[in-house]
């Protein structure tokens, strides 16, 4: 089995630098830090008291819950989209 290549891209979330390593291309990567860093700033912005610990989990926890609406809605669209093909729903 070949190992993909890695990809290390330097990144800035909250302040901070990181250095990301991933199989993903870095423009992915750099999305997904934008992404993270985007959420942690909001989130600062509403509930100043927190510390970093704090607004990290928060964040994830926010991030994880939309993830998971999301693969719910396209598990729904998939089953809808198979029942209209006159599949069943597990297809």
């Amino acid at each position: 089995m070949t190992e993909q290549p890695k990809t290390r891209v330097s990144v800035r979330i909250y302040g901070q630098n990181y250095t990301i390593v991933g199989t993903e291309s870095p423009a992915h990567i750099r999305l997904v830090a934008a992404l993270v860093d985007d959420k942690m700033q909001e989130f600062s912005e509403k509930h100043p008291m927190l510390d970093v610990p704090k607004l990290a989990v928060l964040t994830a926890v926010n991030i994880a819950s939309e993830y998971l609406k999301l693969k719910e809605e396209y598990q729904r669209l998939v089953e809808k989209m198979n029942m209209e093909k006159g599949g069943k729903p597990d297809d």
